[in-house]
C-alpha cells in the first residue's frame, strides 16, 4: 500500500486542506511561502499553532489562513519599521499584515517586512559559547 506523500509532509498536508476549502487563499499562503523561504536558505518552516512558522534560529514570522483572509504575523512586529503603514495591531509584541489577494503581497511591501524580521532575529541569535578546555 502507497502513502500519500502529500499527506506524509505535516506543511503540504495544511496546504492542501487549505486549497480544498478556497483555491485563492491556498495561492496566498503558497506565494507568501515562497517568498519567505527565498529570503534566506537558513530559513526552516513547520506547522505550528494551526499556521505555518518560520524560523532562523527563532520563530519570526508565520502564515496563518482565515475564513476571508490569509494573516502574516510577526513575532516581535512592534519592534518592525514600518514606513509603508502595513502593519496592523496593537499588542505588545506581534503585528500582523492581512492578505486577501496575491497582488497584495507586492502591493504591502511583504518582502521587505520580511526581510526586516529575518534580520531582526538574525541580530539576536547568539552562537553558541566555546567549550573550555582544561
Amino acid at each position: 500500500m502507497k502513502t500519500d506523500p502529500v499527506r506524509t509532509d505535516p506543511v503540504e498536508a495544511l496546504l492542501e486542506d487549505i486549497r480544498l476549502v478556497d483555491e485563492d487563499r491556498y495561492q496566498v499562503m503558497l506565494s507568501l511561502r515562497r517568498l519567505i523561504l527565498s529570503v534566506d536558505p537558513s530559513i526552516t518552516h513547520g506547522v505550528k499553532y494551526g499556521g505555518l512558522l518560520f524560523s532562523a534560529g527563532s520563530p519570526f514570522c508565520g502564515v496563518f489562513s482565515y475564513a476571508r483572509h490569509a494573516s502574516l504575523e510577526f513575532s516581535r512586529g512592534a519592534d518592525l519599521a514600518d514606513p509603508h503603514g502595513a502593519l496592523e495591531g496593537d499588542g505588545k509584541k506581534r503585528r500582523h499584515i492581512k492578505i486577501h489577494h496575491r497582488d497584495e503581497i507586492f502591493k504591502k511591501n511583504v518582502r521587505e517586512y520580511v526581510e526586516r524580521a529575518f534580520r531582526a532575529v538574525s541580530r539576536t541569535v547568539k552562537a553558541p559559547r566555546p567549550t573550555r578546555t582544561r
